[in-house]
């Protein structure tokens, strides 16, 4: 009893010493979020266009195969069981209109 009282303590000892030594406040010198807006504006155009030429082109092209995977799977199974399953086509046909239509407002949200 007297072991499991000095390890908790022990325990709660080390927790305060970690929360202690992690919560030191930091003072940076100089504007940073002046440096981040710069930085965000230098990168914009590139950022941008990599984002709408390379990421939003394979997130159709995925979304797209799986859609018409999931269509046709869903067709066997309404010809093996009679009922057509309409929630997983109709979910990746929503994220489909939403990445192909996204590169047209994302940035005025960002």
């Amino acid at each position: 009893m007297k072991m499991k009282r000095i390890s908790a303590i022990a325990c709660a000892f080390v927790t305060l010493i970690l929360i202690a030594v992690s919560c030191l406040t930091v003072f940076a010198a100089g504007d940073i979020s002046g440096a981040i807006e710069s930085t965000w504006n230098d990168a914009k155009s590139q950022i941008e266009s990599v984002v709408n030429n390379v990421v939003f082109p394979v997130l159709d092209m995925i979304l797209a195969i799986l859609f018409f995977v999931k269509v046709g799977s869903s067709y066997f199974e309404y010809r093996k069981h009679g009922q057509f399953e309409f929630t997983a086509p109709a979910i990746l046909f929503a994220c489909l209109i939403f990445t192909i239509t996204a590169p047209l407002y994302i940035w005025t949200v960002i």
